[in-house]
């Protein structure tokens, strides 16, 4: 695997995929800077190459519009504290101001260009879109790992434009090596638990790591399409009904190969997906029609606690709920 140690960078303008999906309070403030921290060295490893970084990641989910809450604006300070550089921003990702603000960054200087998911074409994996974004960079660094397994304009795409450029970041090449080690190390039992939104973007991930599991822990939004597959009713809870059946087809995989899948037992419901909406919790598989399902419950919690006390090796890919 090419990292970002192996590229001449003197002068180049280093395109780099980080992810600042980080939480923000009322004020816009960031209020756990986990993920910038880890990609400081990234940046600064490209600085003492001679290299120019511009920065590009998502922000929330603002669905194709323009909202400042979602605006990577309010990363600039928390990045200038923690780098100790210079940060520019620039109110686009694309189009000549970002070009021309890539183009004019000083020796000491980042640029941070505006959130990716403005538009609807980054996760729709458009091409000329990633084209676009390509001309912020002379060179492509992918170091954001939880976004890498998505076929986004940011991610797969671009790389295209960047044929003999391109490399793994220092983040991501430690989280290669470190699931690398994990997979061909393993100490029995194997716990994964997996979560996230949708079974759609972990298909990959579920169908490589079930050979090599004895449990499997699945929460998240996608809990919610297993449930269903298997009788439960979810309400209004988050469901992809074109993937019941590779659902099913999961499930019988993991029977078969005698792994222990546990579903969440019960579930945190509320009418709307807000922080500030009525909780109640029912049985995950008998949640009410108006209802939708957000989290496990304390049964679950109650039921997963040994298994993954239990277990030598854990590998975890998404989160189990949104409370």
């Amino acid at each position: 695997m090419k990292t970002i140690n192996d590229l001449k960078l003197e002068g180049k303008r280093v395109l780099v995929r980080v992810d600042f999906n980080v939480p923000l309070n009322k004020s816009l403030e960031v209020t756990d800077d986990t993920r910038i921290r880890a990609t400081i060295p990234t940046i600064k490893a490209i600085m003492e190459k001679g290299g120019h970084p511009v920065l590009m990641s998502h922000l929330g989910r603002p669905d194709g519009i323009r909202n400042p809450e979602f605006s990577l604006k309010s990363v600039v300070a928390k990045l200038e504290e923690l780098s100790g550089k210079k940060v520019k921003f620039v109110e686009d990702c694309i189009g000549e101001e970002a070009v021309s603000a890539s183009k004019q960054l000083g020796n000491d200087e980042i640029l941070m260009l505006e959130n990716l998911r403005f538009y609807n074409e980054e996760t729709d994996g458009d091409e000329e879109f990633a084209r676009r974004l390509s001309e912020n960079g002379d060179v492509y660094i992918n170091d954001a790992f939880g976004t890498a397994h998505r076929a986004h304009a940011s991610t797969a795409i671009i790389a295209r434009f960047f044929p003999k450029s391109t490399a793994a970041g220092l983040v991501m090449a430690a989280e290669i090596e470190n699931v690398g080690k994990v997979l061909e190390q393993q100490a029995h039992p194997v716990t994964a638990l997996v979560g996230g939104a949708k079974v759609s973007s972990k298909i990959d991930i579920l169908q490589n790591l079930i050979p090599k599991l004895d449990n499997l822990i699945i929460g998240g939004g996608m809990a919610y399409t297993f449930i269903k597959a298997k009788g439960g009713s979810i309400g209004k809870s988050l469901v992809e009904d074109s993937y019941l059946e590779t659902a099913r087809e999961i499930l019988k995989s993991a029977e078969k190969q005698g792994v222990n899948v546990y579903l969440p037992k019960d579930s945190v419901n509320s009418d709307e997906f807000a922080n500030d909406g009525k909780r109640s919790i029912s049985d995950a598989g008998a949640i009410d029609d108006n209802l939708m399902g957000l989290d496990v419950g304390p049964e679950t919690l109650e039921e997963i606690k040994p298994v993954i006390e239990g277990s030598k090796t854990i590998l975890w890919n998404g989160p189990m709920g949104v409370f």
